[in-house]
């Protein structure tokens, strides 16, 4: 199943700072692996002290009255558009129903008088599946608090959402990353995703690992792939960097990029225009485990919205930086 919010930024991802602040109890497993950006695996024979060892966070069976929570602070302040409520490998230890509550806290953790808005109502869960609803709210938030009925387990939380960024402040000529998630950047749509996820060339720093990058399949047949990105805000673009870190024996052997301005329509249509866009880097080459930088090379096409990174014919992009000033 996928939905619509989940082209928005995992706002819940620890890799790009969130924390699960506090919990009522993660007896059986940590509350931080409930914000793992990686997908929960299932350990046949591996035990701790405390008993069988879960990948997500697990509160010990209560026996009186009351429920769990978790508080996350999340990554970035921001809206949230949907969420996913994961009970992988959870089975006979998930929690019969759950909701979710969020807060603005923007000058430190919340306390005993902040005021909680409820954005999932409670809902029946099942074990080993995935839970996802939509969020119709259009505020700013800064943490939620995952609420279950009354203990339990959940493998991952995903908050999918935007960062808020006030474009008003930012000057005419500051340069910005726009495709940077921090930005607002979001990847929409991929050829092929084999070996890492699309969003993770958005991210902050060099990438940690091959993992921490977007990585197709062998290419078996004519053609390439490509990612394709809405920025954060319209811009002007002046340079573009490719990173193709810990990208060695399988990074592409070259590279373009295309951009457009696109109003309207929605994020599922944008795929088949974008052959036709222009051109804002024409073909260049890459090197292995390297940082490209180019500026002289950039072709000045105006205010742009969305870019497609081309690779040729297949391999893994660590990061990509779409630099430039808001239109």
């Amino acid at each position: 199943m996928s939905l619509d919010f989940e082209q928005y930024i995992n706002l819940a991802d620890e890799k790009l700072g969130a924390e699960a602040i506090y919990a009522t109890d993660d007896f059986f497993a940590d509350k931080s692996r409930l914000l793992r950006r990686e997908d929960p695996v299932w350990k046949d024979d591996l035990y701790d002290d405390n008993g069988k060892w879960m990948d997500g966070w697990e509160s010990r069976r209560k026996r009186g009255e009351g429920y769990d929570y978790c508080v996350v602070r999340l990554a970035y302040p921001g809206t949230i558009y949907g969420v996913d409520i994961d009970t992988s490998f959870f089975t006979g230890n998930f929690p019969p129903s759950a909701s979710i509550d969020a807060c603005y806290s923007p000058d430190g953790e919340p306390g005993s008088d902040t005021a909680w808005q409820e954005i999932v109502p409670s809902m029946a869960l099942g074990g080993d599946q995935h839970h996802k609803v939509s969020v119709a709210f259009g505020a700013v938030y800064t943490h939620v608090r995952l609420n279950i009925y009354p203990d339990g387990g959940v493998a991952r939380l995903r908050i999918y959402g935007r960062p808020e960024v006030d474009w008003d402040s930012v000057a005419a000529n500051q340069p910005l990353d726009f495709a940077a998630v921090e930005f607002g950047g979001r990847a929409l749509a991929c050829s092929d995703e084999h070996y890492g996820k699309m969003a993770n060339i958005l991210g902050p720093g060099r990438g940690e690992n091959m993992g921490d990058g977007w990585e197709t399949a062998r290419r078996r047949t004519p053609g390439n792939d490509w990612v394709i990105v809405a920025l954060g805000n319209a811009a002007e673009i002046e340079k573009i960097i490719i990173d193709t870190a810990h990208f060695k024996g399988n990074y592409p052997d070259s590279c373009s990029v295309q951009a457009a301005f696109v109003k309207g329509g929605t994020d599922n249509q944008v795929a088949t225009q974008s052959l036709y866009w222009r051109e804002l880097l024409p073909s260049q080459k890459l090197q292995a485990h390297a940082l490209h930088e180019f500026t002289r090379e950039v072709e000045q096409l105006g205010a742009i919205t969305h870019v497609r990174l081309n690779i040729f014919p297949d391999g893994g992009v660590s990061r990509l930086r779409v630099i430039g000033t808001k239109a």
